[in-house]
Formats: structure tokens, C-alpha cells, sequence
């Protein structure tokens, strides 16, 4: 039920931004029937109003219908407090909602959606307290675990050597240095970036630059990463056969690779504009020195702050369109910034005992894994936050308001099995369906921008 009324709530949050964004609003003045008229469904604009406020009974039947389980079941006091505050705070939201609908003020709209915020706000630290307390002292698996008997507890990689290597061999260790898993996720994120801002105009030699130009970024951001982190992927069983932590490329050339890559990048970037440059700079510099050297072996902090690496390509794509940042590139690359923890550390749960033997102050091997769970939660509801704050200041619609809410609710379902499931195979499963949720967004941005 309280997963319900979570899901209830954000679609709110979304179809009320969808609904301002489609001047639904001014076809129904107002409230609760349109003109005198009940469920009137002559036009789309009409069908959004009703949509928006048939939802907003329905969830509040879910709220109530949630303290009172909450209250028979004996649930824990913060938990009940947290449900409890929601539910106070809804009728002033509906009404609230009905001002907004009758009244042309402009700071109104703003109120009710920070009340809705609020309202969600409370009912995630709900879940993730109910989620504590039913889960926190359970066994926990979602590690590999201890090395078995007569096993090698540091993993090895036999040695290569270039020579050892046909070219074909050879150029894909190279590639593989590029980190091409990122490509894809973070060339959307950039593809996002320059459809908010360009719409149906943008042109093909913008979309060519900048997709060549971060193809290089990334590809040297990680090629770096694997020169100064050699040492420690030689102790992890995931990163053991990397090109060089297995010598199938000398430093010398890595360091040579990743330099050409870096310079091809800022030469690309630069042909859109000086600011676009200076953030494919930026992004080269923050992952591959901040992250990797300062953030990642010396703080558990590590995650959430690195996530400002991901976020970077959203304001390179608004950039290499306007040549500047605007409000929809800063809430794009919000959301990939939120995301980024709420993604990462299923990440973590499932290999803890691969970062803790190469030594990285990982979430769960500092603060345990309930403690992570539970921020999972957290950063979750955050990221569907952003992604309704997204939807109310860019010029999106129906398709990204569907995608979210539908992937959002996958999202949340997975993290909420991987409470109760607390094994790497749940961890995992979290894992992707946070790639599927942020994938699934970034299409449907560009589609909404692009097409509707």
C-alpha cells in the first residue's frame, strides 16, 4: 500500500506538471467540476484535468487506506509519524489544487508543487524507515562472500604483453580502455541535452560534433582511470583482466592513448563553442583526477560526489546548441546527479568484497549494507523528484510523463525486492532496472523534444 500511494503521489507530481506544460489548466477554471460539467471528455486538454483529479481521489483512498494498515499492523512510531504527516498535508494540497485551478496567480502552481514534494518527501522516508525496520537485522548476501577453501583470496590476471596480442587483440584492449559501457548512457544523457535545447531544429553537424566529441571524452576519462587504477583492478575479480592491470598495454601508451583522445576531444568540442570545450575539460579533468585519485579511495562520499562526472554531458549538449546553460540543462544534469547513488550503489551491495579488497571506501563496506539499502531509497526518491521537476521546466509531454512514472515504479519495486531479497542476484536486478529507468527517461525525452 505505501508503495501504491508513493506511485500515486509522483504521478501526481508528474500529470500536474504534463498538465500546466499542455495549458490543460486554462480548459477547466474551475473546480471540482469543469463549467458546471462532470467528466467531460470532449477534448484532450479536459481529459488531462479529469485524469489529474480522478488520480488525486484515488491516491488519497491509498493514503488513508495506508495509516490505517499502518496503525492495525503496529507499525514502528516513525514510520506511522511519517504516513501520518503525508496525510495531514493532502487536503491542503487539494486545496491548494483547487486555487491553482481557479485562480491565475502566479506563485500558486509553485505551492502546490512543493506541497506535493513534501508529500512524497514523506511518504520515501517512510519506506525506507518500514524497509529499516523490517530488513536491517536480517542476513545479509548480496556480496560474493569469502574466498572458499584452497582459493586464491586476490584474484590474478596471467600477464600479456603487446606482442602477444594480434591487432585485433590488440585494438580491443584499447577500446576496452575507452570504457565503452559508458558510451552509450552518457551520449544520451548528451543527446537529451541538445533536444531540450535546439527541439525539432536541431541540425546533424551539432549532433555529429558533439557525439564524436564525447565519444573521445569519455574514452580518455577512461583510459586514465585505468592507467592510475592499474594497481588496485589487479586485487578485484571484476577489474583483474583489465588491459592494463594484465600488461596488454605498457602505461607509456595508455598514457599516450588517452592524451591523443583527451586533445582530439577539446579540438572537437571547441568547433561548438569555447564553453563546450571548457566542459569536455571539465568532465576529462573531474573524473580522471577529482574522482579517481581524491574522491573515490578517501571518502564514502565518493559516489555522490562523482556523480557530477555523469551529469556534465547534459550541459555539454545544451552548450554546444545555445552556447550557454539554461534552466532545463541544469535539471537534466540534476537528475543524472541523483540518479547516480540510487544506481552505483547496487553496484557496490552486489561486489562489496571485490572494493573492499581493493581497498575503496565504498558505501557498504564503511557503513554496511542496510545502511546502503536504505540510502538506495533515498537517492531514488530524489532522482523521481528531479524527474518531475524536469518535466515542469522543459517543454516535455505524455510519452516522458508515461516513462517515468511506469519505469519509476520498476525502479522502486526492484529496490524494495532488494530489501527483502538481500542477495547480489536482488542487488543486480536493481542494478539494471536504474540503467532501464534512466535509458527509458532519455528516450523519452528525445522523443517528446524531437517528434511531439
Amino acid at each position: 500500500m505505501l508503495v501504491a500511494a508513493i506511485l500515486g503521489v509522483y504521478a501526481l507530481l508528474v500529470v500536474g506538471a504534463t498538465t500546466a506544460l499542455t495549458d490543460a489548466a486554462a480548459a477547466c477554471q474551475t473546480w471540482p467540476a469543469c463549467e458546471g460539467q462532470w467528466f467531460a471528455l470532449t477534448s484532450f486538454p479536459l481529459e488531462v484535468v479529469w485524469a489529474h483529479r480522478l488520480l488525486a481521489v484515488l491516491v488519497g483512498v491509498f493514503l488513508v487506506g495506508t495509516v490505517a494498515l499502518a496503525y492495525v499492523d503496529d507499525t514502528d512510531t516513525r514510520v506511522l509519524g511519517a504516513i501520518g504527516v503525508a496525510l495531514v498535508c493532502y487536503p491542503l494540497q487539494v486545496a491548494v489544487g483547487a486555487l491553482a485551478a481557479t485562480n491565475a496567480v502566479a506563485y500558486v502552481p509553485a505551492v502546490h508543487l512543493g506541497l506535493g514534494v513534501a508529500i512524497f518527501a514523506a511518504l520515501v522516508v517512510a519506506l525506507a524507515w518500514a524497509l529499516e525496520s523490517r530488513t536491517a537485522d536480517e542476513p545479509s548476501a548480496e556480496w560474493d562472500g569469502e574466498p572458499k577453501d584452497g582459493d586464491d583470496p586476490a584474484p590474478s590476471a596471467a600477464a600479456s604483453s603487446p606482442g602477444d596480442l594480434g591487432w585485433r587483440a590488440l585494438a580491443g584492449a584499447y577500446f576496452r580502455m575507452m570504457k565503452p559501457r559508458l558510451m552509450w548512457l552518457l551520449c544520451l544523457v548528451a543527446s537529451a541535452g541538445m533536444a531540450l535545447a535546439a527541439g525539432p531544429a536541431l541540425d546533424s553537424r551539432t549532433v555529429v560534433l558533439t557525439l564524436l566529441g564525447g565519444v573521445l571524452s569519455i574514452g580518455a576519462s577512461g583510459t586514465f582511470n585505468h592507467v592510475l587504477e592499474r594497481d588496485v583492478d589487479r586485487k578485484m575479480n571484476r577489474t583483474a583482466d583489465r588491459p592494463l592491470a594484465n600488461d596488454a598495454i605498457p602505461k607509456r601508451n595508455a598514457l599516450a592513448f588517452g592524451a591523443f583522445l583527451a586533445l582530439a576531444s577539446i579540438t572537437v568540442f571547441s568547433r561548438l563553442g569555447l564553453l563546450t570545450a571548457f566542459l569536455g575539460l571539465t568532465a576529462i579533468v573531474f573524473y580522471s583526477v577529482v574522482y579517481t585519485l581524491v574522491l573515490k579511495p578517501n571518502t564514502v562520499q565518493n559516489t555522490v560526489i562523482g556523480g557530477a562526472a555523469g551529469a556534465l554531458p547534459a550541459l555539454i549538449g545544451w552548450s554546444a546548441v545555445t552556447g550557454s546553460i539554461g534552466v532545463p540543462a541544469l535539471a537534466l544534469a540534476g537528475v543524472i546527479f541523483l540518479w547516480t547513488p540510487a544506481h552505483f550503489y547496487n553496484l557496490a551491495l552486489a561486489y562489496r568484497d571485490d572494493y573492499e579488497r581493493g581497498g575503496f571506501p565504498m558505501m557498504p563496506v564503511v557503513r554496511g549494507a542496510a545502511v546502503t539499502r536504505k540510502h538506495i531509497v533515498g537517492w531514488l526518491g530524489a532522482t523521481l523528484v528531479g524527474a518531475a521537476i524536469l518535466a515542469a521546466v522543459a517543454d516535455l509531454g505524455w510519452i516522458y510523463a508515461a516513462t517515468v512514472v511506469a519505469l519509476g515504479g520498476v525502479f522502486l519495486w526492484m529496490v524494495v525486492r532488494l530489501h527483502e531479497e538481500r542477495d547480489r542476484a536482488a542487488a543486480m536486478r536493481s542494478f539494471h532496472a536504474s540503467n532501464a529507468f534512466l535509458g527509458a527517461m532519455l528516450v523519452a525525452v528525445l522523443v517528446d523534444a524531437l517528434v511531439i
